[in-house]
């Protein structure tokens, strides 16, 4: 499985790191950006993407979604397992 993008605001946010620690326990690799650090990340999330709320989770061009969603991060582990 290819990893993932996860686009976060840091340490301080607490939704990012639940969100990585669900990732990491299902075994789905990923990247982490920090969107207070990467310009660019930030006008992707937000301008093409149109997400406000950070996490930002990324799969693929068509498969992303904002926000703590366990039932996406079990989505994904469930398709990462058939693989």
């Amino acid at each position: 499985m290819e990893p993932i993008t996860v686009y976060t605001t840091g340490p301080s946010c607490g939704k990012c790191q639940m969100t990585k620690r669900m990732l990491t326990s299902r075994g789905i690799p990923y990247i982490e950006i920090n969107i207070r650090e990467d310009d660019a990340a930030r006008e992707y999330v937000t301008e093409e993407l149109g997400y406000s709320t950070a996490p930002v989770v990324v799969v693929d061009d068509h498969d992303h979604w904002s926000d703590m969603r366990p039932d996406h991060i079990d989505r994904i582990a469930l398709h990462h397992a058939n693989e």
